[in-house]
């Protein structure tokens, strides 16, 4: 059993579901495009790898956590795994891989110029990036895990300093996706309502990590109790790739190496 943060989403907490589905969609629509030597940053539990695998001559996977990547390790024997921080990619040559995943990572990562920079350095030309991170215009309360999240210039500007050829779009949801949202958000609110000072944006992010996960697990498990149908029938179908809009939960970045 992996053991996980609210931060972490899990595919074995039944209140997580919503967010497990949106999660997984991204690597159902890379599933197809995936070739060669393939490499993931920030892994989590490993659950892409079923679709990483099928079409991939070899799959290195990064993230912090030793002990996830241990039982990544054991489920998937012939996967490479790397136990590090980033950035920057430590001990990865320049031009090592044709596709580089990493979904939900960038939010995380302080230096964020510098880890689109290595991945541009590990691809090999005419390679392929994907990443995704929250569109910051969707977020409901501040998330102590999160460095920084974007809107769509900020990420736009990231990404073209490094990749010419590069496109935007947007994982949204639909009328059953939105009223779960609804629900979360006005109840994360009326919490919100007792933070009277906004203490929540002024103290070290260090210092919020505990009561947001334990708030943010009550949230969860309050919405799953009252609302068991609805969480437990969100599937991947409920999510859809389309342009950037202001219903964009989630960016969906596709970047291409230049050949040489």
């Amino acid at each position: 059993m992996f053991s996980f943060s609210t931060e972490v989403t899990s595919s074995q907490i039944i209140s997580d579901n919503p967010l497990f589905q949106r999660t997984l969609k991204a690597y159902t629509l890379i599933a197809e495009k995936i070739y060669g030597d393939v490499l993931e940053i920030g892994c989590g539990e490993g659950y892409g790898l079923d679709f990483i695998n099928k079409n991939a001559n070899s799959v290195t996977v990064i993230d912090k956590s030793k002990s996830v990547l241990e039982k990544i390790k054991r489920k998937h024997p012939k996967t490479i795994v790397l136990n590090q921080k980033i950035p920057p990619l430590n001990n990865l040559k320049d031009n090592s891989f044709d596709i580089v995943i990493s979904f939900q990572v960038i939010e995380h990562i302080k230096d964020a110029t510098l880890f689109i920079k290595e991945i541009h350095r590990v691809l090999k030309p005419n390679g392929k990036a994907y990443i995704t991170t929250p569109n910051s215009k969707k977020t409901i309360a501040r998330n102590p895990w999160h460095h920084k999240e974007y809107n769509y210039t900020e990420i736009n500007n990231l990404i073209k300093n490094n990749f010419v050829n590069y496109s935007i779009n947007g994982i949204q949801g639909n009328k059953k996706t939105d009223v779960y949202y609804l629900k979360n958000k006005q109840s994360v609110e009326r919490l919100l309502r007792l933070d009277v000072f906004k203490i929540q944006y002024k103290i070290p992010a260090t210092l919020l990590k505990i009561p947001y996960e334990l708030i943010n697990r009550m949230n969860r498990n309050k919405l799953l109790k009252k609302n068991t149908s609805l969480v437990n029938s969100i599937t991947l179908e409920d999510y859809s790739l389309t342009e950037y809009s202001k219903d964009t939960l989630d960016f969906f970045c596709i970047m291409k190496k230049k050949s040489n």
